[in-house]
């Protein structure tokens, strides 16, 4: 008897120092995977500014493009109706607007924020909806695995960027805009509620209304700071992507995508993969079948501009990165086979 409870000990030794082992050596493949990244990282922004500095010439001039489609397409659009969105939030009318939704938030697991951070999203674009999760995070009112189902869903464009910018300004159709916001909306919250439904029901309290002293204030100064950061982001990813076309590293991309279309319209889907709004221009000037349906799959994607400026906030509510990632290329080629059907 002494004996068996020797060995037991032995046994629950063992298997203590074998889970130790498995959990150091998962803490070791993170950090190499880290370490990994940073370098990676460090090589492209060493041999982004090694082009910018051999050939200002012609990557200064398109940055100032990458400004000028902001100032012209993005900002017009998108900056009355950040303004517009502030205010509710701050003055509390949003959550007032968002409390009969809650309902039917929890029949789908989600928490009640999820109506309140859908329509801040859905409403104002990239990206408020990721601003709003990253609010809920830091306020106690939803946990991580609820955050990480509402960066689903919060992830959206709004209807005055697709339907006047891309539509009208790009397209020369509000008709199309309508018919890509239609299609993005239903296949991003499709998705999201799928997701939701096949996982645990999400707790979480209903966000408080924020009211502020200074409503005008700070609506107007966050509205301001939304539309320069995303005026940046634009700026830099659309040099990005010139300098990445240049140097032929979405080469690759555009032989895969020239395999389905032709070579200015692969060239164009390959640029939406960095940076959304120019990659949106370019496929209208391409025209084509495959113009709209693509351009839906870049919008609701968003490309690596888009997803980074999402990120950015969602890193901090605990959202994984490869999944978020992959949950917005699901919507996107959804979004892309809903526009190839006819209407």
């Amino acid at each position: 008897m002494y004996g068996i409870v020797i060995k037991s000990r032995r046994g629950e030794k063992s298997n203590s120092k074998d889970n130790k082992c498995g959990t150091e050596s998962r803490k070791k493949g993170k950090n190499a995977a880290k370490r990994a990244t940073l370098i990676l990282l460090f090589f492209a922004l060493a041999a982004l500014s090694a082009a910018l500095i051999a050939n200002p010439e012609k990557y200064v001039p398109v940055c100032f493009e990458g400004i000028a489609l902001w100032a012209q397409c993005v900002l017009p659009a998108l900056f009355p109706f950040m303004v517009v969105c502030a205010i509710l939030t701050n003055s509390g009318l949003a959550d007032k607007i968002s409390k009969p939704l809650a309902r039917v938030c929890g029949a789908v697991k989600l928490p009640p924020s999820a109506a309140i951070g859908f329509l801040m999203s859905i409403t104002s674009g990239y990206p408020a909806g990721s601003r709003t999760v990253s609010r809920f995070y830091t306020s106690g009112l939803c946990d991580k695995e609820a955050c990480e189902k509402l960066a689903f869903l919060c992830s959206t464009s709004g209807p005055v960027f697709l339907i006047g910018t891309v539509g009208a300004g790009m397209f020369g159709d509000g008709g199309i805009g309508a018919k890509i916001f239609a299609m993005h909306a239903i296949s991003v919250v499709l998705v999201a509620v799928a997701i939701s439904l096949f996982s645990k029901k999400s707790r979480g309290k209903p966000p408080a209304a924020i009211k502020t002293q200074n409503v005008l204030y700070e609506s107007f100064y966050g509205a301001v700071n939304s539309a320069l950061t995303a005026g940046a982001f634009i700026a830099f990813f659309y040099t990005a992507a010139e300098v990445a076309h240049d140097f032929y590293i979405l080469y690759p991309v555009e032989r895969l995508f020239n395999l389905f279309m032709d070579e200015n319209l692969a060239k164009a889907a390959a640029a939406g993969l960095i940076e959304m709004t120019g990659g949106c221009a370019a496929l209208a000037k391409c025209g084509g079948t495959l113009s709209v349906p693509l351009a839906g799959f870049t919008v609701t994607f968003g490309g690596a501009c888009v997803i980074l400026q999402q990120l950015s906030f969602l890193n901090s509510a605990g959202v994984r990165c490869a999944r978020f990632i992959a949950v917005k290329f699901i919507q996107g080629a959804l979004c892309f086979a809903l526009l190839l059907i006819p209407i």
